[in-house]
C-alpha cells in the first residue's frame, strides 16, 4: 500500500504535487466534485482497487483535503474540505485542457 509523506521541497508546487500528482487521487477527486461521498460510490467510475482507495482516502484526509465524517467506525462518508472544495477550479482547467488537447473528437488522443 502505498503510503504519502508530505514534501519538503520549499516550491508550492512540489509540495502540491506529493499528493495532487497521484492519478488516483485526480480520479478521487473528480469522483467526490460529482457527489460521490460514500467508499463505494469511488470504486465504479475509477478503476481504482480497495486498497488503493482506503490508502488515497486516508492520505486525503491526512493532508485536510477530505474529512471522514465519523472519523471511526463503519459507515463513514468523504467529504471534501474547504481546502478540498478550493481544488474545484483547478480540477475544472485541467477537464477543459483534457477535452481540448487531448481528444480528437473520437475519443482516442490524437
Amino acid at each position: 500500500m502505498k503510503q504519502f509523506e508530505s514534501s519538503r521541497s520549499p516550491c508550492p508546487v512540489g509540495r502540491a504535487s506529493r499528493i495532487l500528482g497521484d492519478r488516483w487521487v485526480m480520479l478521487i477527486l473528480r469522483e467526490a466534485f460529482l457527489g460521490a461521498t460514500r467508499f463505494e460510490e469511488f470504486l465504479p467510475n475509477t478503476g481504482i482497487n480497495r486498497a488503493a482507495l482506503t490508502s488515497r482516502l486516508a492520505a486525503l484526509v491526512e493532508f485536510g483535503i477530505m474529512e471522514r465524517v465519523p472519523p471511526e467506525g463503519h459507515r463513514a462518508e468523504y467529504r471534501l474540505t474547504e481546502a478540498g472544495r478550493a481544488l474545484h477550479p483547478m480540477m475544472a482547467e485541467i477537464r477543459d485542457w483534457g477535452s481540448k488537447w487531448l481528444l480528437d473528437g473520437s475519443g482516442w488522443p490524437s
